[in-house]
């Protein structure tokens, strides 16, 4: 069993138990279920087109930084000029939390979240939704086509943007048809967290026009990002580059000097 097989088996045991625990209607009276949403789109297309994210660990590269808090991180990624935020609510594999991304919302109202889960059913939308997120992730080697529709069209509802995220060819034209708001291309297989960034490369031409395209993984230098905007990119998900270090604000500050930042 591969790594995402086994967050996937993991993941349903997990929801299956919250739901429980948290039942749907409890999440409905949640404060931050019902306020308007940031668009992540728009400030991609208006800003720089950084998304950084809050991540304390991972699989492949066990803890990157598990000393900083979500405030300081994420208020320092919005001064220092990111264009939105992702935070990692997975507990067991990734360290996160559903707290993170309530404390990144609190303390960046108007900065587009990005809930960063394994999305398996309809529930962790509305838990999404409940938290503060703005958009929520969902990840085509995790979904049938007719799952990921199914959940584009419930986000959509619930006036959430959704990011498609694809490591190849084959998952990008199964998928592509479900409406996604931004389309992501993992550069790191998930099967074995082996990071290329040529596959964003060669499936930039393949990504539907209207959909904002987004390189996401092995992204660590600017002269990396401004290859990947020369092939039609227009957001990056960087974490990992900017969370190793003591100081996530100034590695971004640092990544984004030679735009004039």
């Amino acid at each position: 069993m591969n790594i995402l097989d086994r967050i996937v088996a993991y993941k349903q045991i997990e929801v299956a138990a919250q739901e429980k625990t948290v039942p749907l209607a409890l999440l409905q009276q949640q404060p931050a279920y019902h306020r308007k949403t940031n668009s992540l789109c728009e400030a991609i297309r208006t800003g720089t087109g950084i998304i950084a994210e809050f991540k304390r660990k991972s699989p492949s590269k066990g803890i990157i930084n598990d000393k900083l808090s979500p405030q300081e991180v994420t208020q320092g990624y919005v001064k220092a000029g990111a264009s939105g935020l992702s935070v990692l609510t997975d507990v067991h594999f990734f360290g996160g939390s559903p707290q993170d991304l309530q404390i990144a919302r609190l303390y960046n109202p108007t900065t587009p979240i990005l809930r960063k889960e394994f999305v398996i059913n309809a529930y962790q939308l509305h838990e999404a939704k409940a938290m503060g997120a703005d958009v929520i992730l969902l990840i085509a080697a995790c979904l049938s086509p007719a799952q990921s529709t199914e959940l584009a069209a419930l986000a959509h509802e619930l006036g959430l943007e959704v990011l498609l995220e694809v490591h190849d060819l084959a998952e990008l034209q199964a998928h592509a048809h479900i409406g996604a708001d931004l389309i992501g291309v993992n550069n790191r297989n998930l099967k074995t967290f082996e990071v290329d960034l040529n596959i964003s490369a060669e499936l930039a031409p393949k990504i539907p026009a209207k959909a904002i395209k987004v390189a996401e993984s092995g992204i660590h230098t600017h002269q990396e990002m401004e290859w990947l905007k020369k092939v039609g990119f227009q957001g990056f998900l960087i974490g990992e580059s900017f969370m190793k270090t003591a100081n996530p604000e100034v590695a971004l500050a640092e990544f984004l000097k030679p735009v004039g930042v």
